[in-house]
């Protein structure tokens, strides 16, 4: 049949290179039709890319880490059925070194001698550097270090380079073009969420088997939706080449999500739709997705604001990053038991810090605080969450 060029194809959505994030074949492999040849990864998704024919792998195209243009060539294949696998080339290991040979006739002083007897040197293993390699006091010196040195070897210390690429890369650099080109501002509130927590959790002990446990994140999602009517600009896009903020009457919430392959950001859409109940269900639903490495590219675009959460792990504070085109990102930290005087009695109350940060070119301070203090007010008084 002759010589087949496997190309990147075409990805769609505007796509036009690609980084190469693994191998499955090498040269002299041979492959099936529909096998896998390598994974490549575009803005977010990773792609398994396959061979539509069948032939001996002749060539590879491209680093992992390296980027691919949209109709470059990655795979060439032989799929005339000749030939066996090429065979390596034969290797020749490098011989050892030989050992040193100890110099038996080594000429040197009376003096140099006896400085050798008292410092344990046998002279024939000293190399001389004096006339005829007449052994010196000199060469006596260099040879007690070299040996106290081997015979107290120094720790060694490791450096170990790894290369950032695939969704890592990614990340990074999203992240800093956020930092680069987002004027950020951040805003640190307390939330006091006692009622709010006892409500959770009498919910969870009378839930049904069929919906699943409540954590703290739908109670921010729904008041997050409850909100956007009233504050428009914060469930927005800016771009900021043709200078437009998009608002959206739909909130699309982004879940940042830690995976084994890093972070991820699948999406709730419709979150003004969802009841409590249905907001936990599609959460742990996208953000298994995520963790397994199932995630389409739908299910991780078209964000319109983000919830960052570190859950038991979340600290006092944070300053999140925004996600880009977003103008605003959210991060309740930890919950946890603080003293706190309420009606002049000092008691202990579950106390919440929320971390947020919000595209300073198009939200003004005072609108940002007024969002959060508003937001204070749903998460304080959770029964406001469910009132229209």
């Amino acid at each position: 049949m002759g010589h087949y060029q496997f190309r990147l194809p075409d990805i769609g959505e505007g796509v036009v290179e690609a980084e190469i994030t693994a191998w499955h074949v090498k040269p002299g492999d041979r492959v099936r039709e529909d096998q896998p040849l390598l994974d490549v990864m575009t803005d977010k998704a990773t792609v398994d890319m396959s061979s539509p024919v069948e032939g001996l792998v002749t060539a590879i195209h491209g680093a992992v880490g390296s980027k691919a243009p949209v109709g470059s060539v990655l795979v060439d294949l032989d799929v005339a059925e000749t030939g066996q696998k090429p065979a390596e080339a034969a290797r020749t290991d490098p011989q050892p070194p030989e050992p040193p040979v100890p110099n038996f006739e080594p000429t040197a002083s009376p003096a140099t001698r006896r400085q050798a007897q008292e410092w344990g040197i046998e002279l024939g293993h000293v190399t001389g550097t004096g006339p005829g390699g007449r052994v010196l006091i000199e060469d006596l010196e260099r040879y007690r270090e070299g040996r106290d040195k081997t015979h107290h070897p120094q720790p060694q210390h490791k450096v170990e380079e790894i290369p950032i690429q695939g969704l890592r890369r990614r990340i990074a650099e999203r992240m800093a073009e956020s930092k680069r080109t987002i004027p950020h501002f951040s805003y640190v509130e307390e939330f006091d969420l006692t009622e709010l927590d006892s409500l959770r959790a009498d919910l969870n002990a009378g839930r049904s088997e069929e919906r699943p446990k409540l954590t703290l994140l739908p109670f921010f999602m729904r008041a997050v939706a409850r909100l956007v009517a009233e504050f428009p600009n914060i469930n927005a896009h800016f771009d900021a080449q043709a200078g437009i903020l998009k608002r959206f009457s739909a909130v699309h919430i982004g879940i940042a999500t830690q995976t084994p392959n890093g972070l991820m950001v699948p999406v709730v859409r419709h979150a003004e739709t969802r009841d409590l109940w249905d907001l936990a269900s599609e959460l742990a639903r996208v953000t298994a997705h995520a963790r397994d490495g199932s995630a389409s590219r739908d299910l991780l675009t078209g964000s319109t604001i983000t919830l960052t959460s570190l859950g038991a792990l979340g600290g006092i504070a944070a300053t999140p990053i925004i996600n880009p085109p977003e103008v605003a990102i959210l991060g309740p930290n930890k919950l946890a038991e603080r003293p706190m005087v309420v009606g002049g009695v000092l008691t202990c109350r579950k106390v919440m810090n929320l971390s947020a940060s919000f595209n300073h070119g198009v939200i003004d301070g005072h609108e940002a605080a007024s969002f959060i203090q508003r937001l204070k007010r749903l998460m304080e008084h959770p029964a406001l969450i469910f009132m229209d």
